[in-house]
């Protein structure tokens, strides 16, 4: 039986020797839950929807706006950011639009 669960996220961007801040300048708009299968897969697809929103954010800002970011993802409510079942780092490159 395949039974869905909430995935909780929250996206931080470093912070100089204070370790990790929440990311962006509306750090409510990069935390929540997305509601898909409570398995691997779904959590997978959770982090997929993520990404996905940041590169698409990155995009119509502009690429070379695009930062080093943690993705955390908890299985049904966030803890500390040390006991996520998820993380996910991005590192854009920094000569992406010279590509």
């Amino acid at each position: 039986m395949n039974t869905e669960t909430d995935w909780v996220y929250r996206v931080f961007e470093p912070h100089g020797s204070q370790g990790w801040r929440p990311y962006g300048s509306d750090p409510e708009r990069w935390q929540g839950a997305i509601t898909a299968s409570d398995s691997p897969e779904g959590a997978k697809y959770a982090i997929g929807r993520i990404v996905g929103d940041l590169m698409t954010e990155w995009g119509r800002i502009g690429l070379h706006h695009a930062m080093h970011v943690r993705v955390f993802l908890w299985h049904e409510e966030a803890g500390d950011t040390e006991d996520a079942n998820f993380i996910v780092e991005l590192r854009p490159r920094s000569d992406i639009d010279a590509a």
